[in-house]
């Protein structure tokens, strides 16, 4: 049970710090800040994975951290929705460039999250 109490208490304060993110706005069919939230997420979750690995950190922080407050903030589903309306709306160009910076922004910040540690 507590576990699912640290998921929750994670998830609600990632997704409060989306949202907040979310307010901020900009002028382009480009989807920016979801980018930029995926991108500093997948550094985040990196970065704790650095540090589990080199510390001693309960389950129930872990729990906290990686699935209940990255899985909050991070907007993958989110990124699906754009990506395929950037496509259905037949920018694709955008989709194409979305998905691959996408991809590799997370993938190159999950590395460096870790080696920030």
């Amino acid at each position: 049970m507590v576990n699912i109490i640290m998921v929750g208490l994670g998830g609600a304060i990632g997704s409060i710090l989306r949202y907040i993110i979310s307010l901020i706005s900009y002028k382009s069919i480009f989807p920016l800040m979801t980018l930029i939230t995926n991108i500093f997420g997948a550094i985040l979750i990196g970065y704790i994975t650095g540090i589990v690995l080199k510390r001693n950190i309960s389950v129930y922080t872990v729990l906290f951290l990686k699935t209940g407050l990255c899985g909050g903030f991070t907007t993958f589903s989110t990124f699906s929705l754009e990506a395929y309306t950037l496509f259905q709306n037949e920018n694709y160009g955008y989709a194409i460039l979305y998905a691959l910076l996408s991809f590799a922004g997370c993938f190159t910040g999950v590395w460096f999250g870790e080696k920030l540690v």
